[in-house]
């Protein structure tokens, strides 16, 4: 008798969670969403479709100071899961490049895999906003509905209103407080979170939800984000550490891409919320759930206490309560999962899974390029390709560090640069001086690029240093200078 009861208990519990799911769909409103993948260039394929590991397979880059770095896959993959999940095309709003279907590298022209075993995810995708209109400026227009201010691009705008949801899905390279676009400079914390509130202020939505991969995600809300928005913002990493790249070629620790791939298809946050979402009814499924699976699967541990763990810190940032909502008010759900067991745990977490630091995972394209090249004329170009960007990085990290040396001296000039804050303050007080500070550097020493901008915790600390921007231009002009001609100091 008692084992019927407790039969009858769960089956009444079953069926009231149905309930409230049905209920909620007729009064979700109109879904929205933007998807952009703020980079270009094939051995960015992840982003639009993650450094232990690199040093197993480019030997001579152990000798080298490097530290943390697919997002056409990953936006494309995230399309193809809202489009099964009802949204109309109409209310998806894409921002990619699109330079990586049709690469001369791409083994299969016209179509992109976010994972070692899957289909074409390219097929069908929007091409609202690519190539030079990828921009910050479109994408907070787009965000804001402000028609107005867009330059170029399909014309399309989150035109929501109080009734709506909106979920804004970001991947791209990032650094401390801010993102990477491949056109018209960076999306600084301050201007992302400042559009969110202007967003509230005008009242046209009802919640908010945004996923960000990038290194240093979470600086883009900590301090910044106010709780009583109804935004809510789970993030690839703390303010203080790089996200990862997966499935990735000549990775010994998991799926590697299949052998004529050179290039990571995914990056592990992205691929761990979305991988998800193919296989549950979202209908059951709570922001919340997500997030804890999400978590353990990026954290490289499972929710074990390895110490071998090569993952991140999932962060949510915001109003929290809003993660109680089902997925299913944001992204929809796939019919063909309505009856998906409610077990959240995904295949193939866990430490493995070929990944790299995200500020590796260029360098294992371009090695991958050389270990495979045939001819000798390709071969030489593909290390002299590999061996530039080398070149390049350690050219920023040693005039930042000179920099930071002459400002504030030998001794203390790293302590400066890399003093990480306390939790709960932002990256810089002073918005306007690091861009101004941004701005200086690379009028001096060329961009920083996606790999650079890892140094934006050194310039915010000049700024928070009340360093004058005069005395920053001249160092860096002789800093540069000197880097150019040999010199060293």
């Amino acid at each position: 008798m008692a084992a019927r009861i407790r039969c009858l208990a769960l089956f009444l519990l079953q069926l009231l969670v149905l309930l409230v799911a049905s209920s909620g769909e007729d009064v979700v409103g109109t879904r929205w969403a933007v998807l952009i993948a703020g980079s270009n260039g094939y051995y960015n394929y992840r982003h639009q479709a993650r450094i232990a590991l690199c040093f197993h397979f480019v030997p001579f880059l152990a000798a080298t100071s490097l530290s943390c770095h697919p997002c056409y896959a990953d936006v494309c993959h995230a399309y193809q899961i809202l489009k099964k999940g009802g949204l109309k095309d109409e209310n998806i709003i894409v921002f990619m490049y699109d330079d990586i279907a049709n690469n001369t590298a791409n083994p299969r022209p016209g179509v992109i895999i976010n994972h070692p075993n899957g289909t074409d995810v390219y097929a069908g995708v929007p091409k609202d906003y690519t190539g030079e209109d990828v921009n910050v400026h479109n994408f907070l227009a787009v965000l804001l509905g402000d028609k107005s201010n867009l330059t170029g691009g399909s014309g399309k705008v989150v035109n929501s209103t109080a009734d709506d949801h909106v979920f804004v899905y970001f991947t791209d390279h990032g650094g401390p407080g801010v993102l990477a676009m491949p056109s018209g400079g960076y999306l600084y914390a301050n201007d992302l979170v400042d559009t969110l509130k202007k967003k509230h202020a005008a009242g046209t939505y009802k919640s908010l939800v945004l996923y960000v991969e990038a290194c240093e995600s979470g600086s883009m809300f900590e301090g910044l984000l106010p709780s009583d928005m109804n935004v809510y913002a789970m993030t690839a990493s703390n303010a203080n550490e790089s996200s990862f790249a997966y499935y990735c070629p000549g990775g010994n620790q998991g799926p590697s891409p299949p052998p004529e791939f050179t290039t990571c298809l995914g990056d592990l946050y992205s691929i761990a919320w979305m991988e998800n979402s193919d296989v549950h009814n979202l209908r059951n499924e709570s922001v919340h759930q997500q997030y804890e699976a999400v978590r353990d699967r990026t954290s490289g541990t499972n929710g074990s206490s390895s110490s071998e763990s090569i993952g991140s810190h999932v962060m949510e940032y915001g109003d929290l309560t809003q993660n109680n909502q089902s997925l299913y008010s944001f992204i929809g759900t796939n019919p063909a999962n309505d009856n998906a067991t409610s077990s959240f745990v995904v295949s193939g977490a866990g430490a493995g899974g070929g990944r790299v630091d995200q500020r590796v995972a260029d360098l294992v394209y371009f090695w991958h390029k050389y270990r495979n090249a045939g001819e000798d004329a390709e071969r030489r170009e593909a290390r002299k390709r590999l061996m530039q960007e080398m070149a390049r990085r350690s050219q920023i990290d040693s005039s930042v560090e000179l920099i930071g040396s002459l400002l504030f001296g030998s001794d203390q000039g790293a302590n400066v640069l890399d003093a990480v804050r306390p939790a709960g303050q932002p990256v810089a007080d002073d918005w306007d001086c690091l861009k101004s500070l941004v701005r200086t550097y690379e009028g001096h020493c060329g961009s920083l690029g996606q790999y650079g901008i890892k140094h934006m915790r050194a310039f915010a600390n000049i700024c928070n240093a009340g360093v004058a921007a005069e005395d920053v231009a001249k160092v860096a002009a002789q800093v540069c200078a000197g880097v150019h001609s040999g010199t060293q100091y």
